[in-house]
């Protein structure tokens, strides 16, 4: 088949010991890369030991060997330079032999098929370049694409075009595995020794106005996760759980451990150094477990990730009696066809199993239980941290798994409200020193009491706490990023409580705090799920633990729109938690909103259909439209196994 070779834009790599450069002008190397209606000045030198390759067809090409130049401008053998023509740029691979072919960088400036192409032949054409990149460009190496005003198709292009009728540049290089990290203007008055020549070097001028360099850096791989077992510490002995697939990559982290640098860490660190100046304080985070057992009173149960024990791994009282087994396998069960109306895990028949068992929801349990043991001194600040692990809705502020930092103090009665000041002016301290040093909004947090909220107004952090005990205040947030004042949010709430059993006289105060929604709001991150990227490049912006604002490194990232209708099954309610769960799980968390749209009962039958809209989105990975579709089929596949609904 013959190749279109592209008339405005020519591949054009230049290396040195530290960069390569492909098809424009340098950034971070030295010398002059050549593009279209443009040309090396004369007085443009490359340094010796550098190779240009570039190309010059006009038309439909037959692949073939390059040729050597020997042009006597800048670029000529006595600037040290070797210049290769006809070199294709969707197959780069094969005119440099495998030890030469770690481009550091890579350019290609106003690349087009050349005649009346239209926006489609462009694409193809990108996206042939983006996959033949990605087989010569170095792990960390960069691609440099300068297009015209418009053609990108991004919010950075003014004014912009529409989607369909763009070059979509961003959803073409996810398809080779790229993000858009930067974007700036293309401005060739700027480089020495670029000039434009012209269409076909006419007098018709190629303008370059508005024009924008995009750079594009690899992405992460999606991820694929496997199975994995969890092996704790519970009621004496060891024993191991399958950690149910949403939470998989979630699980063991470590964010708070004393290595950590990460910013959840950091808040925390600050938060308690705060405090310890006001309150006698002790950490209590070594003792924890994962697994909670029994009953939540007032807890929807499609919240909880359950943990059950599984009959058939159950050990045997003759292997428990000989020691052959010290480890029971839990396994997890994820959607509501495992639970009952009243909210109980449904237990095979013939299973004589009477514990159940779940993911920690909250750490407030575990302070109930300090002070109901008498495990404490009135007046000290306890103080507990760690991950806790809820079903709820898809929204960029809605976790299924976020770190909790709990604060317990039993005071005198009559002084708890001064305990919940001090609490809130220490609070409130680490929270303004925090944008000392990310001075981007201004900030204030404050208590609002209960009685002053809607239940549709809370978020669902602050919604789940409500289900746990009652809450006397909410901790809220509220930034201002541009002058306009940003809705607030509750990132904490505080509750007391009376043990009469322990002591008459005193009176309990719990404070809790969402780690997660805290460094999302100082440090400006806008998804949640950028928390728990595993892109080195989300970790190095915190060095050492210093709260910085945030800056994405990948731009504007594609999303796709796929619609699902089902008929639900008679005579039962839809869980919308468990189809929640069910696309977190399929798409590794690339679900980034669900909508009803449309919602239709049948007069005759009673049947219920409903249909939502699923938008596919990453904030840290090249996600393809093909890859959409995989986990869209999918998606369909295991609603209808799990939760039973008839799709149409």
């Amino acid at each position: 088949m013959e190749q279109v070779a592209p008339k405005h834009g020519y591949s054009l790599p230049i290396r040195d010991s530290q960069s390569w450069d492909c098809g424009g002008p340098p950034v971070t190397a030295p010398g002059l890369a050549r593009g279209a209606g443009s040309h090396l000045g004369p007085a443009q030198r490359v340094p010796e030991g550098e190779r240009l390759p570039t190309k010059h067809r006009r038309g439909p090409q037959k692949p073939g060997p390059p040729t050597r130049g020997e042009a006597p401008s800048a670029a000529g053998p006595e600037g040290g330079a070797e210049v290769l023509f006809s070199v294709d740029c969707t197959k780069l691979k094969d005119y440099f032999l495998p030890e030469k072919r770690d481009f550091d960088c890579i350019y290609f400036n106003f690349p087009h098929c050349g005649r009346k192409a239209g926006v489609v032949k462009n694409r193809e054409l990108l996206a042939q370049f983006f996959h033949g990149s990605a087989e010569v460009l170095t792990v960390e190496g960069e691609i440099h694409v300068a297009l015209c005003n418009g053609q990108g198709g991004t919010p950075a292009d003014q004014p912009r075009r529409e989607w369909h009728n763009s070059w979509q540049i961003v959803a073409v290089a996810a398809g080779a595995g790229f993000i858009l990290s930067n974007v700036h203007p293309f401005k060739a008055d700027t480089i020495h020794g670029y000039k434009c020549t012209g269409y076909r070097s006419q007098d018709k001028s190629f303008c370059v106005e508005g024009a924008l360099n995009h750079i594009f850096t690899r992405s992460m791989p999606l991820p694929y996760f496997k199975p994995m077992i969890c092996e704790i510490e519970l009621e004496s002995r060891k024993v191991s759980f399958q950690v149910p697939q949403v939470l998989v990559d979630k699980i063991n982290r470590g964010f708070l451990e004393l290595n950590s640098n990460h910013p959840v860490r950091t808040i925390k660190e600050k938060l308690t150094a705060e405090l310890s100046q006001a309150f006698p304080l002790q950490n209590i985070d070594y003792c924890l477990s994962l697994l909670h057992q029994g009953h939540l009173n007032g807890v929807c149960h499609s919240n909880i990730f359950w943990i059950i024990l599984s009959p058939e791994e159950t050990p045997s009282t003759e292997e428990m009696s000989n020691g052959l087994a010290n480890a029971v396998l839990f396994s997890h069960v994820d959607f509501c066809r495992d639970i009952d109306k009243n909210g109980w895990v449904n237990v095979p028949e013939g299973c004589h199993i009477s514990k159940q068992y779940y993911l920690r929801p909250s750490l407030l349990p575990y302070a109930q239980a300090i002070i109901q043991r008498g495990a404490f001194l009135p007046g000290t600040l306890h103080v507990l941290s760690g991950p806790v692990f809820r079903k709820c809705l898809i929204a960029p502020y809605s976790m299924p798994v976020f770190h909790e930092m709990v604060f317990v103090c039993a005071v005198n009665r009559g002084t708890e409200n001064k305990c919940i000041q001090m609490l809130m002016n220490n609070i409130k301290t680490s929270i303004y020193s925090f944008h000392q040093t990310v001075p981007r909004f201004k900030v204030s947090i404050n208590l609002q009491e209960t009685k002053s909220f809607e239940t549709t107004e809370l978020n669902d952090f602050a919604a789940f706490e409500s289900q746990l005990s009652k809450i006397q205040y909410f901790i809220c947030m509220e930034i201002d990023p541009s002058g306009s004042c940003e809705k607030g949010f509750c990132v904490g709430i505080i509750r007391t409580a009376h043990y009469e059993l322990v002591s008459s006289e005193l009176v309990v105060v719990f404070a809790s705090l969402n780690l997660d929604l805290l460094a999302m709001l100082i440090c400006g991150i806008s998804d949640w799920r950028m928390l728990w990227t595993s892109d080195t490049r989300f970790l190095c912006q915190f060095p050492r633990g210093e709260l910085r604002l945030f800056k994405s490194f990948s731009l504007y990232p594609p999303s796709y729109v796929h619609d699902v209708s089902f008929w639900v099954p008679d005579g039962e309610q839809f869980d919308e938690v468990a189809f929640h769960t069910v696309a977190r799980q399929v798409s590794g968390e690339m679900v980034v909103s669900i909508q009803l749209i449309d919602s239709f009962q049948q007069s005759e039958t009673g049947r219920k259909s409903l249909c939502y809209r699923l938008t596919f989105q990453s904030c840290d990975k090249a996600l393809s439209r093909q890859e959409v579709a995989g986990m869209q089929l999918l998606f369909r596949k295991e609603i209808n196994q799990r939760l039973r609904v008839a799709l149409r």
